[in-house]
């Protein structure tokens, strides 16, 4: 039977450090509450080898009495609370007083702090929770606590960190919240000794916005202040920016950075009818409760909260959003302009005439396709269009005059003429000859009549003595897909973009897209480091256009991130399927009965073609016999 032992005070400590200490992020995190607790209006954070060699923190809050500070590293030993009644009322950030005593026990901490009312300062040392050094120290008012070797006595924890960049990108996405958090304090923030961040402190939330996130994601958000029930404040994207996933949207209760599935369902709820199904908005919004209508002791991290009253909460963001979207659509309204018959004209040559005609300014934007009045229509079955793995088809040089359908049927009615046979020395394989001619009667294609297209979605067509209906969407997709799965092994086409792409990432996607350039470049996105949470897109896969391309890169970040290590065989079947749905022609697109009929022509002679990738029928086909049956002929 094993004997209970009571563990002694290192091992205790150590375990319970694990709880509050899960990485140097957690070790800023309790640095920076703390700073905003203590009054501050300046804070600066600086990170060597993403916060494991160094972590300093600097402030100019209240300080800490020379008295006070060896019990500030006591376990449970806070100042933000008192009594039992107290936790029914937080209104700090940190609250527990287990923050010091855990970062004490995992690394080596140095303490300078100075009172305003104090003449001398306090320098403390502390390793492993045992204290080195308390002495008076020179120093300007406020606390600086610089961390160093960050689980110097935990290996095990130490082997399971991330990269320096990666560790220092998550740093960086909780300065970020802090600061959006509390634009009346002024942050700034050092990487290997270069600035990252400086917001004003001004109190200007959207200044602090554009200071972490950039001028481009500032740019597309609306304006969100409303006080119905609970008062909400902040920012939310306008319609027609939204992202492929919930990483930009950014709640606060009180100052408190918080992930609560009630103001998500509510944001997502106002947009519903404003934006397309599965897109999300991006939001950095600021609820202010009453103290005591809301519990933050209910999560390790105090990300989590509980509501009194959630009905009111859901109703406040979604009635403050919904007001913004609906004042939005009012300043995007145009009056209307009365119609003016235009009058520009251009001027155009005929390739063969090479005579001017002018046509309407109309025409200019019309979609181009074959003249079939000005020149004779070429006959459908030569194979004058060829299909390619594009949302688009390219049409190829005839090698002869195109001749009109009736002389083609002339031509294929009439028996051709006997070639005059050459001189040859004669043979004695008739079973070689036979065979050529069964290969030859094999590789005829079926005989295809195209109807036409019903909805601008379906191609309707008899085939062999068969009607048969195609979904156009469907089957290029599922083409598409194919096409993508058999490049796999190899990295993926790429076309180069006249204008890069900047895309503004959350500190985490960030991360992935550092950590993972080479995949990123075998799936045929060339992105490069940007800075400031941006990258940019100089190269996209061949079978996306500039349009989708951006969805797709999204997918494929989110899909790293939840992988965080290596691409998996699912995340590239997620991706292909992604990529062929947006690359593959969409119902209601205009196709000329060309493209149609080469579409036709794969479908049909290729089985593998029969389901899209969602699992979806690509065609459908209906014998003579089902029909008459249907007319009651039989």
């Amino acid at each position: 039977m094993p004997k209970i032992n009571l563990l002694d005070k290192n091992v205790s400590e150590l375990i319970a450090a694990g709880e509050v200490i899960e990485r140097p992020a957690s070790i800023v995190k309790e640095l920076l509450e703390n700073a905003v607790d203590s009054g501050a209006t300046n804070v600066t954070i600086e990170i060597r080898r993403g916060g494991k060699s160094l972590i300093r923190v600097t402030d100019n809050g209240c300080g800490i009495a020379a008295e006070d500070v060896p019990k500030a590293f006591l376990r449970h030993a806070t100042s933000k609370i008192s009594d039992q009644d107290d936790l029914d009322r937080i209104g700090t950030l940190g609250f527990r007083g287990e923050a010091l005593a855990s970062i004490c026990a995992v690394a080596k901490v140095e303490l300078l702090t100075k009172p305003a009312e104090q003449e001398y300062g306090t320098r403390y040392l502390i390793q492993g929770g045992e204290e080195v050094s308390l002495e008076p120290y020179g120093c300007s008012a406020g606390t600086t606590i610089l961390v160093r070797d960050v689980f110097y006595n935990v290996p095990a924890r130490l082997k399971f960190l991330k990269k320096d960049v990666t560790e220092a990108n998550s740093i960086q996405s909780i300065v970020d919240k802090i600061a959006l958090s509390h634009p009346e304090v002024s942050f700034q923030m050092l990487r290997e000794g270069k600035q990252v961040l400086h917001t004003p402190g001004n109190g200007d939330l959207f200044a602090v916005i554009y200071a972490v996130f950039g001028r481009e994601f500032a740019t597309s958000l609306m304006k969100v202040d409303s006080n119905h029930k609970v008062k909400v404040t902040g920012f939310t994207s306008i319609p027609t920016h939204t992202r492929s996933n919930r990483s930009m949207q950014h709640f606060f209760i009180n100052g408190r950075y918080v992930k609560s599935k009630t103001c998500i369902a509510a944001l997502e709820e106002a947009y519903k009818g404003s934006i397309m199904v599965g897109k999300f908005p991006a939001c950095v919004l600021e609820l202010s409760l009453p103290l005591d209508s809301v519990d933050v002791n209910v999560h390790p991290a105090k990300i989590e909260v509980r509501f009194s009253d959630e009905q009111a909460v859901f109703e406040a963001v979604y009635f403050a959003v919904k007001q913004a979207i609906a004042k939005d659509n009012q300043l995007t309204q145009q009056p209307e302009q009365p119609q003016v018959k235009p009058h520009i004209e251009r001027v155009v040559f005929h390739p063969r005439q090479q005579e001017q005609t002018t046509l309407p300014k109309k025409a200019i934007f019309q979609q181009s396709k074959p003249d079939y009045h000005s020149e004779p229509e070429p006959s459908i079955n030569q194979e004058n269009y060829q299909f390619l793995s594009r949302s688009s088809f390219q049409k190829k040089q005839p090698e002869q005059q195109p001749v009109s359908r009736l002389e083609d049927r002339i031509i294929l009615e009439e028996p051709l003429p006997e070639e005059p046979k050459p001189e040859s020395v004669p043979t004695s394989e008739p079973l070689l000859q036979q065979q050529e001619t069964v290969v030859m009667e094999s590789q005829q294609p079926p005989e295809i009549r195209l109807i036409g297209e019903l909805f601008q979605t379906y191609i309707l067509a008899e085939i062999d003595g068969m009607f048969v209906a195609v979904d156009k969407h469907a089957a290029h997709e599922r083409i598409l897909y194919e096409e993508l799965k058999a490049q796999n092994d190899h990295p993926m086409e790429r076309q180069l973009l006249l204008s890069p792409i900047r895309l503004t990432l959350s500190r985490e996607e960030y991360g992935c897209v550092l950590d993972h350039l080479e995949q990123i470049q075998h799936m045929g996105f060339l992105a490069e480091n940007f800075g400031d949470s941006s990258i940019l897109i100089r190269e996209i896969p061949l079978v996306l256009d500039q349009h989708n391309c951006q969805e797709v890169f999204e997918d494929l970040i989110n899909n790293i991130c939840q992988n965080k290590k290596d691409i998996t065989p699912k995340v590239l079947d997620d991706l292909y399927h992604s990529m062929a749905c947006k690359a593959a022609i969409k119902a209601n697109d205009h196709n000329t009965p060309e493209e149609l009929y080469q579409l036709l022509q794969r479908v049909w002679t290729d089985e593998s073609i029969r389901y899209c990738p969602h699992g979806r029928p690509v065609i459908l086909t209906f014998t003579k016999e089902r029909f008459e049956k249907q007319f009651g002929r039989t």
